[in-house]
């Protein structure tokens, strides 16, 4: 069995956000079944998931969420005076939930393959211009991506970023993590910059 094919169980942590891969996350977490799920994720050293809400909130009873979703790995955390825990995660690779069960606690697992990785793709110089529009909106961020790992020169890298930073609609954020062609993602995106610009000039 290839490693895209490999059936896994894990965590599944609904949100209403798209977590991409090698993207930031951060959460503040107080429910005690995210608490538990966070102290399993620690000990044994493995990534939670993250999907998009399909209907449902957050908190409370199980959401269900969208098939489609990203492996979180967690790089920081820290309890504040609040009592709240303050987690900082890291996407990895892509997964699709085969099933899901509730367990008692509202805690949803799931049996997930691991999608494999977009090839790498050097970005096109039609679209150096994109790695610009993100330097400015990384400044905005900087707590976030400063320290970030970055790939300017990556089709999949600088389509993930952009998908994740621009003020997009879930389900289209949703649209781009399933994507599997990086020139495609990106080809869609340049339509996006370029209409936001025409409606700020028109501005």
């Amino acid at each position: 069995m290839n490693a895209e094919e490999e059936i896994r169980e894990v965590p599944l942590f609904p949100l209403h956000t798209v977590l991409f891969p090698e993207g930031p996350l951060s959460l503040r977490i107080f429910e005690p079944r995210y608490l538990d799920m966070v102290s399993e994720c620690l000990r044994n050293e493995r990534p939670f998931g993250v999907c998009l809400i399909q209907s449902g909130q957050e908190a409370g009873q199980a959401a269900m969420p969208h098939l489609t979703g990203t492996f979180a790995r967690i790089v920081d955390w820290q309890r504040g005076d609040d009592g709240l825990l303050s987690i900082s995660a890291r996407g990895e690779q892509r997964f699709h939930v085969q099933d899901t069960r509730v367990e008692r606690d509202q805690l949803l697992r799931g049996s997930v393959q691991l999608l494999a990785p977009e090839p790498s793709v050097a970005l096109p110089a039609e679209n150096h211009y994109m790695t610009e529009v993100l330097d400015q909106l990384f400044e905005h961020a900087n707590e976030v991506y400063g320290d970030l790992p970055k790939r300017p020169d990556d089709a999949s890298w600088v389509g993930y970023r952009l998908a994740e930073v621009l003020s997009l609609p879930m389900v289209r954020r949703q649209y781009f993590l399933e994507l599997e062609d990086p020139l495609l993602r990106l080809s869609q995106l340049d339509e996006i910059l370029r209409t936001m610009s025409e409606t700020a000039e028109e501005e």
